[in-house]
Parts: structure tokens; sequence; C-alpha cells
């Protein structure tokens, strides 16, 4: 684990209490910090997506009556999140697969 803080790179805005409770935002807070001090997270807080793009994961939090799914890819010298949407369905929707894909792209280009 590097003592070294990777920066957070928002693609969208960053979550907010609300509509997560300050519970659930307070979580993804500290997840977020455990990736950026080089915490390799898996289930249940975090599992590959790899359909997004390489070292794409989601974050998955629990609020009190909803579930939030936070995407993000962990790069050599960032943590860009991508998006946080909240989740309605068992399977990730594709629109929500193509919108990634497609917020990465533009980054990596600008990049």
């Amino acid at each position: 684990m590097s003592t070294k803080h990777k920066p957070l790179v928002w693609l969208h805005e960053q979550p907010k209490t609300p509509p997560l409770s300050q519970k659930a935002r307070i979580e993804t807070g500290f997840l977020l910090r455990l990736l950026q001090l080089g915490v390799n997270l898996s289930l249940p807080q975090s599992r590959p997506m790899p359909f997004i793009g390489d070292h794409c994961h989601e974050l998955r939090i629990q609020d009190e009556n909803k579930t939030w799914r936070l995407f993000y890819r962990v790069d050599a010298d960032a943590i860009v999140v991508i998006l946080w949407i909240e989740k309605k369905t068992k399977k990730t929707p594709d629109e929500v697969i193509n919108l990634c894909q497609k917020r990465l792209k533009f980054y990596d280009m600008e990049n």
C-alpha cells in the first residue's frame, strides 16, 4: 500500500446528501479514501467491471432503502470516478455501460 494518495478525478458530480443518506455518503468517502491509498477492494464493497474497461470496478453502497453504485477506474496516477447511480436492477443497464465507456474514452483522449 502506497503512502501517497492518488487524486480523485470526477467525471460525474460528487455524491451528495441528499439523495444519499449521510451514512452512505460517509461510507462512500471512506471507500474512496482506501482506493486513494492503494487498497484493493473486493466483494462485498467492490467488484470488477471488465466490460466497461480495464481496471474498472463498481463500489456497492447500501443506503437506508436504496442501493448505490459508483463506477470507477484505477489508473496509475488517479482514481477516476466515472458515474454513480441508484441501482434499480440486478444487471447493469447497457446505457450505463455505454455512458461509462464514452466518458472514459473522452477522458483518455484529453489526458
